[in-house]
């Protein structure tokens, strides 16, 4: 086939990756420690180079728990220098695993400079299982990060037939394959066989062009979410500020509070010059800001999670520690 367009394919890991012991091994894979590389699986996936002259980039293959701040930095390298390297790239594609998928694909959001689209893709059954998604979930995000379409709407999420936007998807179940949801607005598109459709954006904003470069940074100021519940009485709070953070999402009740104690323990958080967010353990729904947040000089998290408000605040805390300017982060971001 001719004029397929480039698509660069980056395989951290993930279930994508993994051999389970026999085909029907949908559950206890990992416990092979066998994991596929990029080159590997297009292997076992001959149908991803009919609709993309896809380009193999080494990286260590991963479970996803083991995935953070450097890989984030090095993801971010990578596909700058994909770009730089390959001009005529049409897309990114990045296998991940699926239990940190959201937080990669939103940190990238923040912080790649290349202006391709990029795709983030996992899958919820290994390539090696009876009826595995890991296949068209790859074939698909490489049709996605091929549409030029695509261009222009920060980091997508692409699974089980469905596009998202890296801010907004979150995974909703453990095994089954429809589990990346975006709860409030729903899904961006679709890719139905070699269509890919669009029906709306995400309407905030993300890279390139934010200033979040993270490329040559050590590390990300440590903020940490405390998890809300009846009787939570801050001692994880306490635990945080001694441990050095310099800010903190509250996972609270919804529709953004926590217990008396919980609260007082935050507040003097923001009093000890650190930075506390307040989101919700809800799962969606945006967190105003209510007159208590406002009395313990709490920020609202708008309506992201407590995962991806930790993100955006760190990286707000590297250009700055206003309260007030955070704010106006979170309110664009």
């Amino acid at each position: 086939m001719t004029n397929r367009p480039k698509v660069a394919f980056i395989g951290t890991g993930g279930t994508l990756s993994s051999v389970g012991r026999d085909s029907l091994d949908i559950l206890d894979y990992t416990a092979t420690g066998e994991r596929l590389s990029a080159e590997a699986i297009l292997d076992r996936v001959p149908e991803a180079r009919r609709v993309a002259e896809v380009v193999p980039v080494p990286y260590r293959a991963v479970t996803s728990p083991g995935v953070g701040f450097a890989d984030w930095r090095a993801l971010a390298g990578l596909c700058a220098e994909l770009a730089d390297r390959h001009p005529d790239l049409a897309g990114i594609v990045i296998g991940h695993g699926t239990a940190t998928l959201e937080e990669t694909a939103y940190a990238l959001s923040l912080t790649l400079t290349v202006a391709c689209p990029v795709v983030v893709v996992g899958s919820q059954r290994p390539i090696s299982a009876l009826s595995s998604d890991a296949g068209l979930n790859l074939v698909a995000a490489l049709r996605t990060a091929a549409a030029p379409q695509s261009r222009g709407r920060g980091v997508l999420v692409v699974l089980n037939d469905e596009i998202h936007a890296a801010r907004e998807v979150t995974k909703t179940s453990v095994t089954r394959l429809q589990t990346f949801r975006t709860p409030a607005f729903g899904v961006l598109g679709h890719v139905d066989g070699d269509a890919v459709r669009y029906y709306r954006r995400s309407e905030r904003r993300h890279g390139p062009g934010t200033p979040f470069d993270i490329r040559a940074r050590e590390s990300l100021p440590r903020v940490d979410v405390s998890y809300a519940y009846a009787d939570a009485d801050g001692t994880a709070v306490r635990a945080f500020v001694a441990a050095g953070a310099r800010g903190i999402v509250s996972a609270g009740l919804a529709p953004g509070m926590t217990p008396p104690a919980e609260a007082e323990a935050l507040a003097a958080a923001v009093a000890a010059g650190l930075v506390v967010v307040q989101s919700t353990r809800a799962g969606s729904g945006v967190v105003p800001q209510a007159s208590h947040l406002t009395r313990h000089g709490f920020l609202g998290a708008d309506n992201l999670t407590p995962q991806k408000a930790r993100i955006l605040l760190a990286l707000a805390l590297t250009v700055t520690r206003d309260p007030a300017e955070i704010a106006e982060i979170f309110a664009t971001y």
